[in-house]
């Protein structure tokens, strides 16, 4: 199991659409049961709302707290203060079920201090498992009482440690590290294999440059959309055909690096002939 703290961002919807593997509307709706777990105090806004909330309403839940307390901020006026984590199982490692990933939730939301048993007044946060062996927490870091949180020092050892003992009681695969044997058997990266690495990266939905471009328009289209007016909608419009087309490229890219990175078959050279025998 491998826990991946993202950089702070000041918007829920980026760590959202990452965490069910896609860009999608700010209406539509999140899949049935894709959040696992959440704070506590979720209960008190609807019966059952991951079965009737909109992917923007989330994310406004979510931000609410960033508009309730205009001048809560972290250390040197920093007001990112929605923090993401993914985990993510070994390939091998059986399914979890909804009460396992939602314990994984729990113990992780602990471990990063964001959740405190027996304390109120904390943050708001859910747990979204929308991709195979993948779940991903989304937290505002400042709390219902306009206290911000900071994560500890050693979050990083901690979520490390947190993943090593979840291994243990629920019978998952640990990571380990490769062979010694294993590295020095690696070949040697060909020109072609160096390029279509390039590509990769490019086109990478994770943390590529051109995602993190798509990131953006998508995000300031939400926002015009949300505006009074026809303007901000024909904008909002515009953007989002803007965006579809820069993932249309990173989908051009990542197939021309899966090209590039197949094994290329040499030539056989032809048999040489025989040399011809002249009649004396």
């Amino acid at each position: 199991m491998i826990p991946r703290l993202h950089e702070q961002s000041d918007t829920p919807y980026d760590p959202l659409a990452e965490a069910l593997g896609r860009p999608i509307p700010p209406n539509e709706r999140l899949p049935e049961r894709s959040v696992v777990a959440h704070w506590p105090g979720l209960d008190d806004y609807v019966l059952d709302p991951r079965k009737t909330w909109a992917l923007a309403r989330w994310a406004d839940h979510l931000d609410e707290a960033l508009l309730e307390h205009p001048f809560a901020a972290g250390p040197d006026g920093d007001r990112r203060a929605i923090l993401h984590l993914d985990v993510r199982l070994h390939p091998d490692d059986r399914p979890l079920t909804g009460p396992e990933w939602g314990e994984v939730a729990h113990r992780f939301v602990r471990a990063v201090g964001v959740e405190i048993p027996g304390k109120g007044h904390g943050c708001r946060w859910i747990a979204v498992q929308a991709q195979p062996g993948r779940l991903d927490l989304i937290a505002n870091l400042i709390h219902l009482d306009g206290a911000w949180h900071a994560p500890p020092a050693d979050v990083l050892r901690r979520l490390t440690g947190e993943a090593r003992r979840v291994e243990e009681d629920l019978g998952l695969i640990p990571v380990r590290t490769a062979s010694t044997a294993r590295v020095a058997s690696r070949p040697v990266p060909t020109v072609s294999s160096q390029l279509a690495s390039v590509l990769a990266q490019l086109a990478d939905e994770q943390a590529g440059p051109l995602a993190t471009v798509r990131g953006l328009v998508e995000h300031t289209a939400h926002r015009l959309a949300r505006l009074p007016g026809t303007a901000g909608v024909d904008a909002a419009h515009r953007l989002e055909l803007i965006a579809h087309r820069l993932h249309g490229i990173q989908q051009e890219l990542d197939t021309t690096a899966t090209d590039l990175a197949k094994p290329r078959v040499a030539a056989a050279t032809p048999a040489a002939r025989p040399p011809a025998h002249r009649a004396l």
